[in-house]
């Protein structure tokens, strides 16, 4: 797929989006809106994908909106519909792991994106901030819905109605992110995770990752007799029986997706 505004690849079972406007600190647009929507549709439907990293290009993760763009005549012209508005819903619910890897600015609907992600790292420059009451927008990209869940109902609401920028250590803290890295190795160690990641039974999970959903929608009990169903079914498989022998055999397990 060819994108303006973004890349997207997928290898070995790892999907790579990156925000492609360094020059602009990849601030969004809506034509990126749309790449980044498209992206995100063709992994969803692409069941080889155990892990998909979100990136910026450059110095800059995402800082929002590009108002420098939508203060300009041609900024008005790329029209949004509201499916494109699914991006973080996209990244939220797809089977695989999704990973934010914020390598710099990310606020506003970039910091939406990142929240929908099951994990984000940091690098240690990284300021995060709300900011959508700085620029008189009520906000987007789920933020109002993911917020809560990450940082706790008080806490969400705190940074929401009074944006300002936190810093990477404030973010680790507060549980925004769970891993901060130093700026010179922040590739690096983000890639060993990906790869950790990527490493994993694709059945188990895949697995896990659908429990989370499902724990989302439903009640403890039935979450329970879900889970239930699931981890049987994976426990039984050829998979989790090479994982047993290769921690027995103090060995990397050779995973055939079976």
């Amino acid at each position: 797929m060819q994108f303006d505004t973004i890349t997207y690849e997928v290898s070995d079972g790892i999907a790579r989006l990156t925000l492609n406007r360094p020059d602009r600190m990849n601030g969004m647009t809506n034509q990126m809106v749309r790449e980044a929507c498209d992206a995100m549709i063709a992994a969803n439907a692409d069941q080889s994908i155990r892990v998909l990293v979100l990136t910026g290009n450059g110095d800059a993760f995402c800082p929002g909106a590009d108002l420098g763009h939508f203060t300009t005549p041609s900024g008005t012209d790329e029209r949004l519909l509201p499916k494109h508005l699914r991006v973080a819903s996209l990244l939220h619910d797809i089977h695989a792991v999704t990973l934010c890897a914020i390598n710099g600015a990310c606020a506003g609907a970039g910091l939406g994106w990142a929240a929908a992600c099951d994990l984000r790292v940091s690098t240690a420059r990284a300021k995060l901030n709300t900011a959508f009451l700085d620029v008189a927008v009520a906000g987007d990209m789920g933020l109002p819905w993911s917020l809560p869940r990450l940082l706790g109902a008080g806490k969400a609401r705190e940074l929401s109605f009074l944006p300002g920028k936190i810093d990477a250590a404030e973010a680790l803290r507060i549980g925004l992110v769970s891993r901060v890295f130093p700026d010179e190795s922040f590739r690096e160690d983000t890639e060993a995770i990906v790869q950790r990641l990527a490493s994993a039974s694709p059945a188990a999970l895949w697995g896990l990752k659908a429990s989370y959903l499902t724990a989302e929608r439903t009640t403890f009990a039935d979450f329970v007799d879900l889970e239930a169903e699931r981890h049987l079914r994976i426990a039984a498989s050829a998979d989790t029986a090479e994982a047993f022998k290769a921690f027995m055999e103090k060995r990397p397990p050779r995973f055939e997706g079976e």
